[in-house]
């Protein structure tokens, strides 16, 4: 907000003062229309779409800034010779009368600026380049989101399941399956009895704990000389706090230090966002053997 509003109070202190220079050049010109004016100078003829991509600005911007300047005087429009679909703006005589007038201002603005930025320490133009390229890249939505994520993330700890998690792990789990799919016999099986399923066999179950509340889960089975990721599930009030990817890491580590060779899972594509993060964590698709869940429809692998 404080960025925002001390580039607004910057830009209307620069375009007060702009309006003054154009009185002062006895130049009949608003300063938000000198793109649109300086564009046909150069140009000749242009279309309201052509103008708006080469000055950066919108097709309705463009429209309405040549509204106004058409009721000035100063450009005017007609069809295209070549495209009847197109209309193009260019100056009017009127406005080809400001051109000897304004060139002498140029050359006063562009010496008064290079004038105050011999008197700045930092490049201003540089600056906003470097800031517009950056929030290009990855806007400033996004990093505050990802912020506030990395910041709860680290309020996050992952722990070993015991016996008295037993209704969470069952919890969380039945929470997302039905609100996706059908709970099928397999889920059942891991899900009543993890200790005879799961544990017992070689696998292992993490689970997530956000402000002393159990929020998250998942489960390494056993399969053969493999392990496969299994039974993650992130209550829907704790999402969007990284909780998938720690839980995701925790069972890659222990696959390792058990001495795994590969990690493999099954899920749906309708879930699109676990999907991603499974790619994330480094997983590949594959095609598989035949599932015993009948909402599967994608597996995946990771060489560990």
């Amino acid at each position: 907000m404080a960025l925002g509003s001390r580039l607004r109070r910057l830009s209307d202190t620069i375009t007060e003062e702009a309006t003054k220079v154009y009185q002062l050049y006895d130049v009949a010109l608003q300063p938000k229309w000198f793109p649109v004016f300086y564009t046909l100078s150069q140009q000749q003829k242009c279309s309201v779409s052509e103008v708006a991509q080469i000055i950066g600005q919108s097709h309705v911007s463009v429209s309405n800034i040549a509204k106004e300047m058409r009721k000035a005087g100063l450009v005017s429009l007609s069809k295209s010779k070549s495209d009847g679909r197109v209309s193009e703006l260019k100056l009017t005589e009127k406005g080809k009368s400001l051109l000897p007038k304004i060139e002498k201002q140029y050359k006063d603005v562009d010496a008064t600026i290079e004038e105050l930025f011999g008197e700045m320490q930092e490049n201003l133009w540089r600056a906003i380049e470097e800031i517009e390229f950056l929030l290009g890249q990855r806007d400033f939505y996004s990093r505050v989101r990802d912020q506030r994520k990395y910041r709860e993330s680290q309020l996050v700890e992952i722990i070993d399941y015991k016996p008295k998690y037993h209704e969470d792990f069952k919890r969380l789990n039945y929470e997302w399956i039905e609100k996706y799919f059908t709970v099928e016999d397999a889920d059942r099986q891991a899900l009543e009895h993890p200790n005879e399923k799961i544990l017992k066999p070689g696998g292992h179950i993490f689970l997530a704990q956000y402000e002393g509340e159990i929020v998250g889960t998942c489960a390494m089975i056993k399969v053969g000389k493999t392990f496969e990721l299994a039974k993650m599930a992130v209550t829907e009030s704790a999402q969007g706090k990284n909780i998938g990817w720690l839980l995701g890491q925790a069972v890659i580590k222990k696959a390792r230090t058990l001495g795994a060779k590969k990690l493999y899972l099954e899920s749906n594509t309708r879930l699109e966002p676990a999907i991603n993060l499974y790619y994330k964590l480094g997983f590949q698709r594959i095609v598989g053997k035949p599932s015993p869940y009948e909402r599967s429809n994608i597996q995946m692998e990771l060489e560990l």
